[in-house]
């Protein structure tokens, strides 16, 4: 046990001591974060100034392209008080990016045009003008004649770039409300008394848990699941890469036919599984708290949104995170530690273990619809299967309440399944960390099964 232990300690002091731990433990949240924002930011800005050409058929939508990149009409009456807004702007799904505010109308009242087409020829052509010219568009956005009076009537957005969606759906936004508008006014009927009639009312999600207690978070909950998930999975097979480069490493380099002279197969290979678990669980702590730290500065609008951290951040979630942390970490690093005996260089490893790991991070790629149907058979026969539990479960416990024997199900098949891969991978370890050459098939893995 003694020698097992300073195994794990030498694993754990060797990969926290590197420059490149410590950088990535501490900047990989920014990192993260920026990867999340930076693409919302560069569409934002990237888009820079748009000009686009109106030719209204019609003659009589000037003022709905007035002012292009102001607030709807609708939207600038509702007055929200500071509770409200901080609630919308936590929980509310947003529609996707806007415009940028630089948006340029030049719009053409074309009605005595005799065909609408034919006048829009001359702003077709400036659209392949360079792009220093001055009169030069990126849209040309044409509204028949027979709009108001046809509802079948079909506008056209024209632009160089066939996905250029946004700006589209923004004229055509535009453009729909005032028609709409002008038709309700020609049967007699009041638009802003209508908007007020046909109004949406908001709908509140409630998580009712099986003591009655009731939980609000909706969106949150989903957010926060998703991001728990991914901290149980990722790691995971970091580090099992690192564990598996590691053994690759010492038997190329021939050290560890000097270890095994010290220590048995067993104590190495418990050694390397502990110690590089401990680094793992370090580093995901230092990540919690840095969140933490930083998330207690929005804790004034979580309050004033009466968004209460602990209907979706409970003590037990951390418990849970825990305890399958280190269920799906044993279950995942005995494969790469098996990749790592059996093969003698990386690139031969990772062919070895990926169709495997493929088959393993199923709960990943199924993440969706078991965060969206918790209780869902699949999801529930997913959660108690070897393998697949550990990350199943945290996912359920994260945004349902499933009973108590449902987890401790897991618990036990996931430990069941622990114990019977570490037997197998000690049994191919003891032989295959000190074989070379060719790499075993199955029949040979079977049989060093049978015979270590």
């Amino acid at each position: 046990m003694k020698k097992m232990f300073a195994v794990m300690k030498r694993e754990y002091l060797q990969a926290v001591r590197k420059k490149m731990f410590i950088i990535m433990t501490l900047l990989l949240p920014f990192l993260m974060a920026g990867i999340t924002i930076l693409p919302a930011l560069i569409m934002a800005k990237g888009m820079g100034s748009k000009r686009i050409a109106v030719l209204d058929g019609t003659g009589r939508l000037q003022a709905a392209f007035a002012k292009p990149n102001a607030p709807e009409e609708a939207e600038k009456q509702k007055k929200l008080d500071p509770r409200q807004e901080a609630r919308k702007a936590l929980t509310e799904r947003r529609r996707g990016p806007e415009l940028p505010a630089d948006l340029r109308v030049e719009y053409v009242n074309e009605s005595r045009a005799p065909k609408i087409d034919e006048a829009a020829r001359p702003y077709l052509e400036r659209l392949s003008r360079d792009d220093d010219a001055s009169d030069k568009l990126e849209g040309v956005f044409v509204i028949p004649a027979s709009a108001v009076a046809d509802p079948e009537t079909r506008m056209t957005y024209y632009s160089r770039s066939s996905t250029d969606l946004m700006t589209q759906e923004r004229m055509a936004r535009l453009a729909n409300k005032s028609l709409q508008r002008m038709r309700l006014r020609a049967k007699g009927i009041d638009p802003e008394l209508l908007n007020d009639l046909l109004e949406d009312l908001p709908v509140e999600a409630v998580q009712l848990s099986r003591s009655g207690e009731k939980k609000t978070g909706g969106e949150l909950n989903f957010i926060v699941a998703f991001i728990f998930g991914a901290l149980l999975v990722l790691p995971s097979f970091v580090y099992g890469q690192e564990t598996m480069r590691g053994i690759v490493q010492e038997k190329t380099d021939r050290v560890v036919e000097v270890l095994i002279s010290s220590v048995t197969p067993i104590q190495l290979l418990s050694g390397k599984i502990l110690g590089i678990a401990a680094v793992g669980l370090t580093q995901i702590f230092v990540w919690l708290t840095m969140v933490g730290l930083i998330g207690a500065f929005g804790a004034a609008t979580l309050l004033m949104a009466d968004v209460n951290l602990g209907q979706f951040i409970r003590p037990m979630v951390f418990v849970y995170f825990f305890i399958f942390f280190i269920l799906a970490y044993l279950t995942y690093v005995c494969i790469y530690a098996i990749a790592g005996a059996v093969c003698n260089s990386e690139k031969e490893a990772q062919q070895f273990v990926m169709p495997i790991m493929l088959f393993m991070m199923m709960p990943w790629f199924l993440m969706m619809p078991i965060v969206l149907n918790p209780d869902a058979p699949f999801a529930v026969g997913f959660s108690l299967a070897p393998v697949f539990g550990p990350i199943t479960m945290f996912v359920r416990a994260m945004v349902t309440d499933p009973p108590l024997w449902h987890i401790l199900v897991c618990i036990g098949i996931s430990i069941v399944t622990i114990a019977a891969f570490f037997w197998v991978t000690a049994k191919i370890f003891r032989t295959g960390i000190l074989s070379y050459g060719k790499r075993p098939t199955i029949p040979e893995l079977l049989r060093w099964v049978r015979v270590a």
